[in-house]
């Protein structure tokens, strides 16, 4: 069975800066003979705020001829408490009337593929709780299924044990717990977007990749992390194993955060500290 992984459009119909890398994608997408889709977060430019992002972005995913599955990012239903854009019942709400399910399952070729909302990891409430308890039961279920991960975070950016890493992966509290439920139930990959970086490696028995963005990379912005700036898909092969492949997709640019962020997400800028 053959999977593409996309991950960080930022679509937007009124800030319309990454838009132009969809056709090329879709067009790459529909030569590989794939079964079907997965996109890992951060769909749109603004959908934790504006309900026309989403539906602008939902309409350009329904031109995929594939069937497609596609679990939230941060750009789509918000983060941690304190930020910006914190998670809510309204953003959610706006998610799942407008994309559909934050997350999910599916069933195909000896695997269970699950789709997580990653966006909810940390904020140790009932929605964090109930999908926890939804997960683990997944698991259990599985009848001997291999298991592949989805979700927009990484389970941690320089180490396993990493400390809390605010913006950019799961805090070490819910990580943990994710460990515990992958090592009793044969996981076989986790994939996640959110990074801007293209990687791979491992953590124990399961392979860890981190899909590029098809919008944009960072790159002065942010410290640096692991893993490759690129544009592009991954690329998952399953049979009784996984073998995964990261594509730099022909014909998209790799536009660079730095030159539009004031246009696309001031809110993004750190102010400058005073000069004494």
């Amino acid at each position: 069975m053959k999977i593409i992984q996309i991950t960080d459009t930022h679509f937007s119909p009124n800030k319309p800066h990454f838009n132009g890398n969809w056709a090329p994608l879709l067009s790459w997408i529909e030569a590989t003979g794939a079964d079907l889709i997965i996109h890992t977060g951060d769909l749109t430019l603004d959908g934790a705020d504006k309900d026309e992002d989403i539906t602008f972005s939902m309409d350009l995913m329904r031109q995929v001829s594939i069937p497609m599955l596609i679990v939230p990012g941060n750009h789509d239903v918000g983060h941690l408490e304190g930020s910006d854009q914190p998670v809510n019942a309204e953003r959610l709400a706006r998610w799942r009337s407008l994309a559909g399910d934050d997350r999910w399952l599916e069933d195909a070729a000896g695997w269970r593929f699950i789709g997580l909302n990653s966006l909810l990891l940390g904020h140790e409430d009932d929605e964090e709780e109930a999908q926890f308890e939804w997960l683990a039961k997944a698991l259990e279920d599985r009848a001997g299924r291999r298991v592949a991960l989805f979700a927009h975070k990484p389970l941690f950016v320089d180490a396993p044990d990493e400390g809390d890493p605010g913006y950019w992966s799961v805090r070490p509290a819910q990580r943990r717990r994710l460990y515990d439920l992958i090592a009793a139930h044969d996981v076989a990959l986790f994939a996640s977007g959110h990074l801007h970086r293209a990687w791979q490696g491992r953590f124990d028995d399961t392979q860890l990749t981190w899909g590029p963005s098809a919008a944009f990379i960072i790159d002065k912005m942010e410290r640096e992390m692991p893993g490759e700036r690129l544009i592009g898909a991954v690329i998952h092969e399953f049979d009784r194993s996984v073998e995964s492949q990261i594509v730099a997709v022909p014909g998209m640019t790799a536009h660079v955060l730095d030159d539009v962020v004031l246009e696309v997400y001031p809110q993004a800028v750190k102010p400058r500290e005073a000069v004494e």
